[in-house]
């Protein structure tokens, strides 16, 4: 019996050495690490190859919608400069069909096309000559003796710019005239006056179709006499105009 129970420990002892030395060996082991791929070296010139196709692929890209919107604006006229817009614009107004004519020739010789036309408005007459006139008719009386015993003989007595008569000294379209006489007045002791007169009537115009690289005319080269004051002026043509008239 005593061997027997002997053999019965033994055996015990041996199944709880084996499950203790089983549960130490599970615990050990470990799951499996995941796999990492392995580390690999680039050359330099790798990189720069990388770099320059994918350059090239954004540079095809941009190249692209630039090349999209060229053929997009060049269907569309609208999309770049217009280039066959004409402008009319006119040249005046003349006080009379010889001024417009010289004016017109003038034009001719420059290059251009131009169109003449008859319209209504107020056209600058001259430079008017003047003195105040005095308070009393007898003074006035005077001062019109003196002018015309210096050979002023036009002066006469006529309502003036504002309100009230002056006594005008002569209505002039050269500058050269407007100042002797002016000068004139003066030696004799007076303080003329100059304003622009102008007239109401039938007026004359130039309508002109300017290119696209034509330059604005300078009314200055239209002058007819030389020393000759002329109002010009040039302005866009109304939308009625047409042909000479």
């Amino acid at each position: 019996m005593t061997l027997l129970k002997s053999i019965v420990v033994c055996l015990v002892l041996a199944n709880v050495g084996y499950f203790l030395w089983a549960r130490g060996i599970a615990k050990n082991v470990e799951a499996p690490a995941p796999s990492v791929p392995a580390a690999t070296l680039k050359l330099a010139s790798e990189s720069a190859v990388a770099a320059h196709v994918a350059g090239s692929e954004a540079t095809s890209s941009t190249l692209s919608a630039a090349v999209e919107g060229a053929d997009a604006a060049h269907a569309d006229p609208a999309a770049g400069l217009l280039t066959n817009v004409k402008r009319c614009i006119s040249v005046g107004p003349f006080r009379d069909v010889s001024e417009a004519a010289h004016a017109a020739t003038t034009l001719r010789g420059g290059g251009y096309d131009p169109r003449q036309r008859v319209a209504d408005g107020e056209i600058w007459a001259g430079v008017w000559v003047y003195l105040p006139l005095p308070a009393s008719r007898a003074a006035g009386e005077q001062v019109l003796a003196k002018l015309k015993s210096a050979g002023i003989d036009d002066a006469l007595e006529m309502p003036g710019p504002n309100e009230g008569s002056v006594i005008s000294l002569g209505l002039y379209s050269e500058t050269k005239r407007a100042q002797a006489r002016v000068a004139q007045a003066q030696a004799l002791g007076f303080n003329p006056g100059i304003a622009d007169r102008k007239r109401t009537g039938n007026v004359y115009w130039i309508d002109i179709d300017l290119k696209p690289t034509d330059g604005l005319l300078n009314p200055s080269d239209l002058q007819g006499e030389a020393g000759r004051i002329v109002r010009l002026e040039i302005k866009g043509c109304p939308s009625d105009a047409g042909a000479a008239t």
